[in-house]
């Protein structure tokens, strides 16, 4: 064999060193800063640079186990109190003369919210007092007609005539006494026409309880007629939340049962209530049952027609270990949470997840009590665990 001459061994000897170079130029320089797996640690495991440990914002908590309240959310409308609710209206047709209240006005039993002129009112007074006029003619006549037959003055036809025109006198006097009380003249009205004699037409609208005007359709100089309402007065002192509550929520409501009330118009106040009412039918379309809830509301924040949320409390579970909705990620097997085993590091773990309760999840299997457990920026732990093809721990 030929020996190699010098300069083809200087030959070779450039070439290996060039390829040697290349090859270093080929490799990608090892970055030790990004996110990996823990080297000789078990499965599961995921370190993080500090740069990248601030930039992800990550917060961990420990978890505890302790009782857990369930609690539920309904949307709900508020109303008046129907057993504190009028609507004024009259039984007489007549002209409005004088208006008194208006809308939002706080009124007493009894006070005067309107005056009607009304025709029909003065000839049904008229036609009472001239009953009460005959009949008192008709009384005297027969009182007279039976004194003279007892002393055998005047026939017994004579004293019979008498006595029935009294008691048809006393059949119109009633008559039109019935005639005014349907027309709603109070007996305090018919006491006075008694004395007095004269007549009024004029119809009060009064205030039937002490409340709140709530409504008003009404104006000066209008013709009313009796179909109409004039004034809706409430006793907004203590007001109605209705709520629907879905079918699978039923079981969570208790009539008695005390519970929280958030209104739209006032986020951060609570008031509480009492369910007084749960419905018998199911709404068909919508597959909610009506409840009713009874609040008091002395300071009268509580407004009819406001939107609200009734929270509902079940009866707490004793012995729970529960974590925030926002620590649990989905794994390639399975639900995962990050517990935190030093500042930088972290281990994927699979869990098993019981039931929801509002914005925490019950943690079945797979934590420990007092895990410090991610529960901010967990969505970044996950991503670097499926960059780096990781396998959370079972």
């Amino acid at each position: 064999m030929r020996p190699i001459g010098v300069e083809t061994g200087v030959l070779i000897t450039i070439i290996a060193v060039a390829a040697g170079w290349f090859g270093a130029c080929g490799r990608q320089p090892d970055d030790s800063s990004a996110a990996k797996p823990v080297p000789g640690a078990r499965s599961g495991f995921i370190r993080l640079s500090a740069e990248e440990l601030a930039r992800a914002g990550i917060e961990a908590r420990p978890i505890v186990r302790g009782p857990h309240r369930v609690s539920r959310e309904f949307p709900a409308t508020i109303q008046a109190n129907e057993n504190e609710l009028a609507e004024v209206t009259t039984l007489i047709r007549g002209r409005v003369v004088t208006v008194q209240v208006d809308v939002g006005a706080d009124v007493k039993k009894g006070d005067l919210l309107a005056l009607l002129h009304s025709t029909e009112l003065g000839l049904a007074e008229s036609a009472y007092v001239k009953a009460a006029a005959r009949l008192h003619e008709a009384d005297l006549a027969y009182r007279r007609a039976k004194d003279l037959h007892e002393n055998k003055v005047v026939s017994l036809a004579e004293f019979l005539r008498r006595e029935a025109e009294m008691k048809t006198a006393q059949a119109e006097a009633r008559e039109t006494r019935n005639r005014l009380e349907l027309l709603g003249v109070s007996r305090r009205e018919i006491e006075r026409l008694d004395r007095e004699g004269t007549i009024r037409s004029d119809v009060p609208l009064l205030a039937p309880f002490d409340g709140r005007v709530i409504m008003r359709n009404i104006t000066r100089g209008e013709v009313v007629e009796t179909h109409q309402k004039f004034f809706t007065v409430a006793d907004l002192s203590e007001v109605w939340v209705i709520a629907n509550v879905p079918e699978k929520d039923v079981e969570y409501i208790q009539k008695g049962q005390t519970v929280d009330i958030v209104a739209a118009a006032y986020p951060h106040a609570l008031f509480q209530g009492a369910v007084t009412y749960i419905g018998d039918v199911l709404d068909a379309a919508t597959r909610t049952l009506r409840v009713r809830v009874t609040a008091p509301n002395p300071e009268k924040r509580l407004k009819p027609e406001m939107f609200a949320l009734v929270r509902v409390y079940a009866a707490p579970d004793a012995d729970v270990l529960a974590v925030p909705l926002s620590a649990v990620q989905s794994g390639p097997t399975g639900k995962v949470v990050f517990v935190q085993r030093a500042p930088a590091e972290f281990e994927a773990r699979t869990v098993r997840l019981g039931p929801e309760y509002g914005d925490v999840v019950v943690i079945l299997d797979g934590l420990q009590d007092g895990e410090p457990v991610v529960t901010r920026g967990a969505f970044v732990l996950r991503s670097e665990m499926e960059r780096h093809k990781i396998e959370p721990a079972p």
